[in-house]
């Protein structure tokens, strides 16, 4: 029996299933699935690249870069009454993203962009590696950001490699990013799903806004370093967020 505010180690699609069986829909879907990179060998023989190497050996061993099939969508769709989601990719899934909510299923789409501001200067035959980008999916969806600088589509902010040491996880979202992300799509007591909860992220910017969460993480390391973040986080109260 799943109950909100947990971190759940299973697979998501399981864990859906169940979330279906229970009646339990969520507001809001913030994710990070695996992305889809063809090749995880550093560009070049320069010692920078030999450097980064070990990150991008971490990624395949991880399964960070296998992408997801359809099923997964169509599971993530299934699990809201009100199409309303942001997924993380790189360049590569944006047609199938495409293809299954705007073409298939109408929703309207935002192109959301984390410009790093200190990318790796990898660039040989080729342009910085220094986006990122959040495709914004939704169809009648609550979606109120509550200033200009919060209506932003495009986030300057460097590498969070503190947070990838901190919390052993190397696609680590910046947790700005995510608090201002959920704040804008979602409502107090609201229902937050994170599928791919990884190291967290997600589930750290619902407890401190006063979101409800429930996430699937199919890494148990992961997942306790989930349950870890969360017990060091401040919750939501009427006082702090005074």
């Amino acid at each position: 029996m799943l109950t909100i505010n947990r971190v759940y180690n299973i697979d998501c699609l399981s864990g859906i299933e169940q979330m279906l069986k229970q009646g339990i829909y969520a507001d809001l879907i913030v994710t990070d699935p695996p992305y889809f990179i063809k090749s995880t060998r550093a560009g070049g023989k320069s010692e920078l690249a030999r450097s980064i190497q070990p990150m991008n050996d971490e990624l395949q061993n991880g399964n960070l870069t296998t992408g997801i099939e359809d099923v997964y969508l169509k599971a993530m769709w299934d699990v809201m009454k009100v199409p309303n989601i942001y997924l993380w990719c790189n360049g590569a899934q944006i047609p199938q993203y495409i293809d299954f909510f705007v073409k298939k299923n109408k929703c309207k789409m935002d192109i959301i962009v984390w410009h790093k501001t200190n990318a790796t200067p990898l660039f040989c035959n080729k342009y910085l590696s220094d986006k990122e980008y959040c495709l914004y999916f939704r169809r009648g969806a609550y979606c109120q950001p509550q200033s200009y600088k919060t209506a932003t589509t495009v986030y300057e902010l460097p590498i969070n490699a503190k947070d990838k040491r901190l919390y052993g996880h190397p696609t680590i979202k910046p947790l700005p990013i995510i608090r201002n992300l959920v704040a804008n799509s979602s409502k107090q007591g609201q229902l937050v799903l994170d599928p791919f909860m990884g190291s967290g992220t997600t589930a750290v910017a619902c407890k401190e806004q006063g979101r409800n969460f429930i996430g699937f993480e199919i890494n148990p390391d992961y997942t306790l370093t989930c349950a870890k973040r969360l017990a060091e986080t401040i919750p939501y109260s009427e006082d702090l967020a005074a």
